[in-house]
């Protein structure tokens, strides 16, 4: 049996190196484990490296797990204004999108309830409604487009179409190659924390869909 000091050290990322433009969508691609959610979180300054450096200029939206950082005790007014805070959005900017994002969650009615009271759906479109309407430069998206029923979901996507247009910047990791072909030009494929390309978001599908493909049928 190998004893605790004679183990390998585990790296989540090793030697993952990429600059993204501004106004660029950048997909992350790689089976459970790659490293995919580490990056996002490094990304957004939710986890430190323990090598090498981070550089990001901008305002920063993460729509990882959403919802995660709500107040059950509360009310929905109450987490909005807080979250948007910790964000690091202006008094005055939250106050005027505020009706917006209400209205965007459709969660008119019950934005005065505690937080405890909302079902998960509801506290995840809150958690994207602020995400998508305090004008951020950067947008992490990861695995987040489930947040409702079918026709919430098209409307977080046209929402998002809308910020790309505008010339934000996305950082995407979706198991949807459709949505990945529809939101980014550019990939990443990470596989047990290394990179092991970068390209066109059309190379790069093609490339891990064959190396998945042929594992299946190995």
């Amino acid at each position: 049996m190998m004893r605790k000091s004679e183990r390998e050290d585990f790296h989540a990322l090793r030697d993952v190196s990429f600059t993204v433009e501004e106004g660029e969508s950048v997909a992350v691609v790689g089976r459970n484990g790659a490293g995919k959610s580490t990056l996002l979180s490094l990304i957004s300054g939710l986890a430190l490296p323990d090598r090498g450096k981070i550089k990001v200029r901008g305002r920063i939206a993460p729509l990882l797990e959403l919802g995660a950082g709500f107040h059950p005790d509360l009310t929905g007014r109450e987490n909005l204004l807080l979250n948007a805070a910790l964000m690091g959005f202006h008094e005055r900017e939250i106050y005027e999108a505020f009706e917006e994002i209400v209205e965007f969650a459709g969660l008119e009615e019950v934005i005065d309830e505690p937080i405890r009271t909302y079902s998960t759906g509801m506290a995840m479109r809150l958690a994207f409604s602020i995400a998508v309407n305090v004008q951020p430069e950067l947008l992490i998206v990861d695995e987040v487009l489930a947040v409702g029923d079918q026709a919430f979901t098209a409307k977080c996507l046209d929402r998002i179409h809308e910020l790309k247009r505008s010339g934000k910047t996305f950082v995407c990791v979706s198991h949807s190659a459709g949505i990945l072909q529809t939101l980014c030009t550019r990939a990443i494929w990470l596989d047990a924390g290394e990179m092991v390309m970068q390209g066109s978001i059309g190379e790069v599908l093609e490339a891990y869909s064959g190396e998945v493909t042929a594992e299946q049928h190995g």
